[in-house]
Formats: structure tokens, C-alpha cells, sequence
């Protein structure tokens, strides 16, 4: 892939500002953190536009909770077109931690991710939406 140089113009204040977020960030460069900020500007247009995408969805629930995990497991399975893979992982005696893979439709797997998250028992959850390519 071709590379292509161009200059940018910024108020002192705004690169002092984006100097310091690299800093944070541990971006070797000005140049990688504008990739990645393109990058992530990209990603949250196709999710605007209701095109295919990635997601990660994260849980977190208290196995005790009745009937809790059949009711995750019966959402999953009626989404079962959007679920690529899910991973269960025992914490400790209560807690189960539960990654769940999602590629399709982002209107789709946003409405799903959400379900999921608010389903009584659940104490936390995040789904993180990635470009397909």
C-alpha cells in the first residue's frame, strides 16, 4: 500500500493537547495517532450507516442469579446469525465472565449487545464495535 505525506496546519494549544494524548496514549508518533483517529472516525460511520462490522461484547453476572443463564443462552440462540463464537470463563464461586463474538448488521448487533446487557442479573457489560477491513 502507498504512502502519502501531507502537512496539517493546528492552533498551538490544540497540538500541545494531541502532543500530550500521544504521550498518554504510547503512540510512537504524531502520524500513528492520526491513523488511528481516521481509523476510529471510519469505523463510527459504518456503524451510522448500518453496514457490517465486528463487535466484542463483554458480561459479567452472577451464575446464582434463577434462570439466568437460560436466558442468556435463549437470546443467544435466537441471534445465533450475528453470534460468530462465545467464551465462558468461571471467576470464582458466583461470577462468570462471558466474550461474545458478533459480526453483522451494527443496528442489529448494537440491539442484541444492549438485550443482553440489561437482562436482569447481568452487572456489567460493554460491546466494542470494530471495522470488518
Amino acid at each position: 500500500m502507498k504512502t502519502i505525506r501531507f502537512g496539517v496546519s493546528l492552533p498551538q494549544d490544540l497540538i500541545e493537547s494531541f502532543d500530550e494524548h500521544i504521550r498518554n496514549k504510547n503512540y510512537p508518533n504524531r502520524s500513528e495517532a492520526i491513523r488511528d483517529l481516521i481509523r476510529k472516525d471510519l469505523i463510527s460511520e459504518e456503524i451510522i450507516k448500518g453496514e457490517d462490522i465486528l463487535g466484542v461484547l463483554h458480561i459479567l453476572y452472577d451464575h446464582h442469579k434463577r434462570e439466568l443463564s437460560d436466558k442468556l443462552t435463549a437470546v443467544q440462540h435466537d441471534h445465533h446469525d450475528l453470534i460468530i463464537s462465545s467464551t465462558h470463563v468461571h471467576l470464582d464461586h458466583d461470577n462468570c465472565l462471558e466474550v461474545i463474538l458478533l459480526k453483522g448488521n451494527a443496528a442489529k448487533i448494537t440491539a442484541l449487545s444492549n438485550q443482553i446487557i440489561a437482562t436482569k442479573g447481568v452487572n456489567d457489560g460493554k460491546l466494542y464495535l470494530t471495522s470488518k477491513g
